[in-house]
């Protein structure tokens, strides 16, 4: 059974999105699929249950398709650490940190194909069919003969290829005819179909595009799927923060979100997003900041610049000035910004030497050269129900015996002022009922949080429904046998 590969007219149209549908939908009916991107660029990432980090997207996928997530699914991971500058991950570990130049003018670029195939190989023995992800777009003319996720990655694979195309953007017959007439005879020749996403409205209001399009490009459209808003599956591009709530709602449980210049993994929060009363916002506006219950300083991938910026901007000592009046809670970077202060002496992050917390919490951090990557079950403020998260941070943070937040196999970890605020490596800590709980009552006395765990199933029910409904899944599984 050949690979489906969905690729795109660009960024943000909805691969992975659909690429989790269709992994959902496959399995099923009975096959045993398995998602694969060869390169992700992205800051939301995920622990695999051996230690190593992929991307969130991927995890996600494996997620839908009932099986655990391995590197192998994602092979080389892109982190930006500053404007022009990322770490490479490759099969889940760091190699490196390079500017954007250096990676993709530089010659390394065929070394991390050959990991890519490898990797791609390794899967293809234990699951069928793998779903496939590109990238961006697949007619980016001055990289793509150095590119490693899209047509070559096909190539390699012998995928089946399907273009998604937005059309909520606007555009639509541009995007997909320019982008098929700027493919290479071979592309063109693994190109079996368009998918059109995020349609708002009657579906067949667009039959004669459909047909215009087919006329165009001489490539069947499958489908027009629908913009399903009410679908909720966690993103791997930060584009997607663009679309989040962003200011305090009156009679609500206003939860703010610090929204930092290199945040990582806002996908911590995506549970409270959903939660019934509650408000959750990203802003660094103090004037929304001021009409938070709860201040949250998230993970970031560059703790220290990130912490230099909110005092130049005067929003730390904003936060300062917030202790001991509502709760302040740290998660990962943020948990080492909210300490005393920040050592540095290998440069993992910055030149900068050692730089002083905020000083809310009695905690100092040293960055280290070896990365934390974790799946972890711990008990939080030494609660008996077990609770799940996952750990990835560079970085070891020391702290007063006795104020711990949480007991990870029968260790100490995170902190807890005693009153109201607390820090944590842990992510994913608030796909915990007793943790969200914990929050609601500040409220809310009596409420209880929904089983969020449950909640994702359901979705990726809902996503698969959505892809059987709106996806000629009978042509592909056609061209793929």
């Amino acid at each position: 059974m050949r690979p489906i590969m969905l690729v795109g007219t660009g960024s943000d149209v909805g691969k992975s999105w659909i690429v989790a549908g269709i992994c959902r939908w496959m399995k099923r009916k009975g096959y045993q699929p398995a998602p694969f991107k060869a390169q992700n660029m992205s800051l939301n990432s995920y622990a695999t249950p051996e230690g190593y980090e992929i991307g969130r997207a991927q995890a996600v996928q494996a997620e839908a398709c009932e099986i655990p997530c391995s590197t192998d699914m994602n092979p080389v991971l892109l982190k930006p650490s500053s404007e022009n500058r990322s770490q490479i991950v490759l099969n889940g570990k760091p190699i490196g940190d390079q500017t954007a130049r250096d990676y993709f003018l530089g010659n390394n670029k065929q070394n991390l194909f050959e990991e890519a195939k490898l990797a791609f190989n390794r899967l293809s023995v234990q699951y069928e069919p793998i779903v496939m992800e590109g990238a961006g777009s697949i007619s980016e003319l001055n990289l793509k003969h150095r590119d490693i996720v899209n047509m070559r990655m096909a190539k390699a694979a012998n995928a089946c290829v399907y273009l998604v195309a937005d059309i909520d953007r606007g555009g639509v017959f541009g995007s997909v005819y320019g982008t098929i007439a700027l493919l290479e005879e071979w592309e063109r020749a693994l190109l079996k179909g368009i998918i059109i996403n995020k349609f708002r409205g009657d579906a067949a209001l667009f039959e004669d595009g459909k047909k215009m399009l087919e006329d165009l490009t001489g490539v069947p459209v499958l489908g027009v799927l629908p913009y399903a808003k009410d679908i909720v599956i966690e993103e791997e591009d930060s584009v997607a923060l663009s679309d989040r709530n962003t200011q305090a709602q009156e009679g609500a449980l206003n939860i703010a979100v610090v929204q930092l210049n290199y945040m990582s993994n806002y996908t911590d929060f995506q549970s409270l997003e959903q939660e019934e009363g509650v408000c959750l916002y990203y802003t660094r506006d103090q004037k929304e900041l001021e009409k938070a219950d709860v201040l949250i300083l998230p993970g970031s991938k560059n703790t220290i610049e990130d912490l230099l910026s909110l005092k130049e901007e005067g929003v730390a000592d904003f936060i300062k000035s917030k202790h001991n009046k509502i709760p302040i809670i740290g998660i990962c970077g943020g948990y080492q910004m909210l300490g005393k202060r920040i050592s540095d002496p290998h440069q993992v992050e910055s030149d900068k030497g050692v730089v002083e917390g905020l000083g809310v919490f009695n905690i100092e951090t040293v960055m280290t050269r070896k990365k934390q990557t974790l799946q972890r079950q711990f008990r939080f403020k030494n609660k008996s129900k077990v609770c799940v998260g996952y750990e990835i941070h560079m970085g070891e943070t020391s702290s007063p015996k006795g104020l711990h937040l949480n007991m990870v196999d029968g260790e100490p970890e995170g902190y807890y002022d005693g009153k109201m605020s607390w820090g944590t490596y842990m992510h994913g800590i608030f796909d915990n009922v007793e943790v969200v709980n914990e929050l609601l009552r500040l409220k809310y006395p009596d409420r209880k949080t929904f089983d969020y765990q449950s909640f994702r199933q359901g979705q990726y029910e809902q996503l698969a429904d959505l892809v059987d409904h709106h996806l000629d899944m009978e042509a592909i599984l056609k061209d793929i046998q």
